[in-house]
C-alpha cells in the first residue's frame, strides 16, 4: 500500500478522526465509528476513496 495522504492532511484527520470519535462516546452515538474510520486513515496514511478519483497528497511520492 503506498501512502496517498500528505503529512498535514495526516494530522489534520487524526484531530478531526480523534474528536468525532469523542463525541460519538459521549453522545453515545454510532456516528462515532466514522471517527474511527477517519483516524485510521490518518495513522496509516491511506485512504481508499482517493484511488478512483486519483488524488495523492503525499509530495514525496508525487
Amino acid at each position: 500500500m503506498k501512502c496517498n495522504v500528505g503529512k498535514t492532511e495526516r494530522i489534520i484527520r487524526i484531530v478531526i478522526g480523534l474528536g468525532i470519535a469523542v463525541a460519538g462516546v459521549i453522545f453515545e452515538s454510532y456516528w462515532g465509528l466514522a471517527g474511527i474510520v477517519v483516524l485510521a486513515t490518518g495513522i496509516f496514511g491511506y485512504c481508499l476513496l482517493y484511488l478512483p478519483l486519483k488524488i495523492n497528497t503525499n509530495k514525496k511520492e508525487s
